[in-house]
């Protein structure tokens, strides 16, 4: 089941013209352009999604010549449709791409896009854009101002003004070459891993739609993105001529992605829109899915295990049905009823370490002190297997104070702090475990690493 895993910074894309004139404003004061401003977004976090989303693009990923294990997709609790790259080889899509695409096809090809801005190397060449548009802004106010100076102060702003559109203009066009660099890109990856990119244009066309029923300005200048219509244009010829144009999506494939678009619906949307997507006439698997995710989250908990046995009756060994039912009954008060499901749900999945993080957390939630060896045993490998869990770290934490290992306790609580960007309260919980862990132990040198590393993250803000 979806979950927001926690609060991180990341990038997100705003609108070019806001970024140019932003950077203006600061070479106006004296000042250099050094980042963007960081926005705190929420990442969702759900074993089945992730579990998609990778077999759906590793052959693109493998066709980027990109190494899968160094590159990460992940989804953002978002209704914007979009996805980016901010730095690194992350692919981040909002959640709203999801719910708005028609089928698995559509997001490869977005995720085939941003590959390319990946292999493009486009986010740290987005600086030569700026730099030679701010060339043209900075001899456009030195003019200005020297007309001024000579007492002609109306032509002096007009220079200027002119000198910022003109440097818009130039940063607009660099990104727009980026973009169709990346659209190239993408068609050649989904050529060379043999998937149509009749999803890619279809995906063009339905924002196409978009742009003409929101009346939204099309107009070329002021968008950092090619407009749909130039993009479907430009891609249709080398498309339509590929091999790969008439072969089908894996039907299996499909069938996962329409499952994971409605839970995603149903738990990031509202009851009532969900139940109006999927009304209890439809019987299908993801109908049942997304109405689950509506009941639990308008509490009606015992709507949504009816749709949970109704999924389980049609697939009763399926591991994310059963996860989503113990976690209904957990979230419900019922944590002592959810750990059967949980178990057999991480049997079924290969201890997937989301599932398994669940299913310690209902042992914990039982207050039994029965379950405190296996709830150890279990979050101890979900940690191993998963390093980017802070809740995990949170649950185990629970399980050491509970056993009276305060220092092991202090340990998880630097993990999870560490995880969530929060320095000063890893430093402070890595000195505590430091004075109670036995001296040269795994456990020991990684308290080290915590305090050290976050030492240094806490030193470097402060020079900034």
């Amino acid at each position: 089941m979806p979950r927001i895993a926690r609060t991180m910074p990341s990038s997100a894309r705003p609108s070019v013209r806001k970024l140019f004139s932003r950077a203006l404003a600061f070479l106006t004061l004296g000042s250099l352009l050094a980042a963007q401003p960081a926005v705190a977004q929420t990442v969702l976090r759900d074993a089945e999604t992730e579990a998609l989303i990778h077999d759906a693009t590793a052959p693109l990923v493998r066709a980027a010549g990109l190494d899968e294990r160094n590159v990460q997709i992940l989804t953002i609790n978002d209704p914007s449709i979009n996805a980016f790259t901010a730095g690194g080889q992350i692919v981040w899509i909002l959640s709203g791409l999801i719910g708005e695409a028609d089928n698995v096809n559509q997001v490869q090809g977005v995720i085939a896009h941003e590959l390319g801005h990946i292999e493009g190397g486009h986010v740290l060449r987005s600086t030569e854009g700026i730099k030679e548009a701010t060339a043209i802004q900075l001899v456009t106010m030195l003019l200005g101002a020297a007309a001024i100076a000579a007492g002609g102060g109306e032509a002096g702003m007009g220079i200027m003004a002119a000198g910022q559109q003109a440097a818009i203009g130039k940063f607009l066009a660099f990104s727009r070459e980026q973009e169709a660099s990346a659209d190239a890109a993408a068609a050649r990856y989904m050529a060379t891993a043999k998937i149509s990119c009749k999803g890619f244009l279809d995906f063009f066309k339905k924002l196409q739609n978009m742009e003409y029923r929101l009346y939204l300005n099309v107009d070329d200048y002021g968008h950092d993105h090619p407009v749909s219509a130039e993009r479907i244009a430009t891609l249709k010829q080398t498309c339509e001529s590929d091999p790969a144009w008439s072969t089908k999506t894996d039907p299996a494939l499909e069938a996962r992605f329409q499952r994971v678009k409605a839970k995603l619906i149903g738990f990031v949307g509202e009851p009532k829109r969900t139940l109006q997507l999927y009304p209890v006439s439809d019987q299908s698997i993801p109908a049942h899915y997304a109405r689950a995710f509506a009941y639990h989250k308008g509490a009606y908990p015992e709507q949504a295990v009816a749709e949970v046995d109704a999924l389980l009756k049609a697939q009763p060994d399926d591991p994310y049905f059963l996860e989503l039912k113990g976690q209904v009954l957990l979230e419900s008060g019922k944590p002592q009823e959810a750990i059967p499901a949980l178990r057999e749900a991480v049997a079924r999945s290969n201890n997937q370490p989301l599932i398994a993080t669940l299913l310690g957390h209902a042992m914990i939630a039982t207050e039994d002190d029965k379950y405190l060896n296996e709830a150890e045993q279990v979050l101890r490998t979900a940690v191993i297997r998963d390093t980017e869990n802070p809740f995990a770290w949170y649950v185990l934490g629970t399980v050491y104070a509970r056993k009276g290992d305060t220092a092991r306790a202090a340990l998880a609580s630097a993990e999870q702090y560490q995880l969530s960007g929060q320095n000063g309260q890893a430093l402070r919980f890595a000195q505590t475990a430091l004075a109670g862990i036995p001296a040269g132990s795994s456990d020991y040198l990684r308290a080290q690493d915590i305090a050290m590393t976050s030492r240094a993250s806490m030193e470097k803000g402060k020079k900034r």
